[in-house]
């Protein structure tokens, strides 16, 4: 079978565009491409809770048993400041033609789902498992769209994620949890020149807390960062406030929150030591998961990258997909890399036949679980 249909619809995807928040133009259109297919279409109520421009849309095709497993793939991206061009180059590669991100995160793994269940409708005979696909939104900003979906109503009980950017082969088996800390201090402005000593220093109490700070990768399973800081109004004014933007992140969950606890206690300090006032706001983004040994969907996962040619590399992750919302939720989910690079960037790309291996792990899964459900 041609693989131009699928390597079309990538190129059309990720020059529609989907930047969270935007989402509904791409779903509808995945939607309407679904039901031509013969697929049960329904878009759930997660567009308030997630703040997208859409709901979850959540597809369904059954199969030749009444066992179903389910592939997530988000809608959105990150901001872009201009429309996408894509551009296939001599060298069978996807990458963006102009100063922008490409979307192949997540429409790489958009495009391989929604040809996966489209194949399996023509086929001559039902897929020996029925298939779910869960196009998910507001992934790229805290997962929201994964933890607004309702699991129980999903009619698979093991998933698979794609979205993951490392080689094919790669099996993702435990992601951290992530703490957010968003830290104002609150200092008093006075003139620079005339009347420093009138002054305090928000921007003085921010550096103390952050030079407080242990930053960077604490340990093999433990990372901290401060990535944002902004305050001030000029260089003549004392500054009176600056917001600190900070993450704590851990395979082990109780110390991410140590971690960030230790962030929080900083800020408390600098901000007396300074005396400036400090409001700490902390928030968990997603929960750190470990995927177990004896998870269905972990044993499916290597089935299909086996029986489809590849080395199964088993390994941990300091990123967070829908994986994370999808196991807190007690969905036996797994993350899957998808063979694109350099996700977020100008420099993001994906070559084409990394798109077909892809699909071919995707249709070696369903027939795993095929062979399963017969047993």
């Amino acid at each position: 079978m041609s693989d131009a249909r699928l390597l079309d619809r990538f190129a059309k995807l990720c020059e529609i565009p989907s930047p969270t928040g935007s989402e509904r133009e791409v779903g509808d259109w995945q939607s309407a491409e679904l039901t031509a297919a013969g697929f049960d279409v329904r878009e759930d109520d997660s567009e308030g809770p997630a703040r997208a421009g859409c709901g979850n849309r959540i597809a369904h095709l059954a199969g030749s048993s009444d066992a179903s497993i389910m592939f997530c793939v988000h809608l959105d991206t990150v901001p872009h400041p201009q429309p996408i061009e894509v551009r296939f180059g001599e060298d069978g590669v996807f990458r963006s033609a102009g100063p922008t991100i490409l979307g192949a995160d997540n429409k790489a793994a958009v495009a391989v789902a929604v040809e996966l269940a489209i194949r399996w409708s023509e086929a001559p005979m039902p897929p020996p498992v029925g298939i779910e696909i869960v196009l998910s939104v507001a992934e790229e900003d805290g997962l929201r769209g994964a933890h607004a979906l309702d699991t129980s109503a999903l009619r698979s009980d093991v998933g698979f994620v794609m979205d993951h950017a490392t080689p094919i082969g790669e099996l993702i088996t435990a992601a951290p949890t992530y703490m957010r800390l968003l830290a104002d201090f609150e200092g008093a402005e006075s003139h620079a020149g005339m009347s420093p000593e009138a002054g305090v220093s928000a921007i003085e109490a921010a550096a103390a807390a952050i030079e407080a700070m242990e930053l960077g990768r604490l340990s093999e399973r433990t990372t901290a960062n401060v990535g944002v800081i902004s305050g001030g109004t000029a260089t003549n004014v004392v500054p009176g406030h600056c917001r600190v933007d900070a993450e704590a992140r851990s395979l082990d969950d109780r110390e991410a929150r140590d971690v960030v606890g230790r962030m929080v206690d900083a800020c408390t300090w600098a901000g007396s030591e300074r005396s400036a006032d400090v409001d700490c706001d902390v928030w968990e983004m997603f929960r750190a998961y470990e995927v177990p040994s004896d998870s269905r969907a972990r044993a499916l996962a290597r089935g299909g990258l086996e029986r489809s040619g590849h080395t199964v590399v088993e390994r941990s992750t300091g990123g967070g997909s829908d994986a994370n919302a999808l196991r807190k939720n007690g969905f036996d989910a797994i993350l899957l890399a998808n063979g694109t690079e350099a996700p977020h960037t100008p420099q993001e790309s994906v070559a084409a036949d990394r798109l077909v291996e892809m699909l071919a792990v995707c249709d070696q899964i369903v027939r795993a679980a095929g062979e399963g459900a017969e047993r």
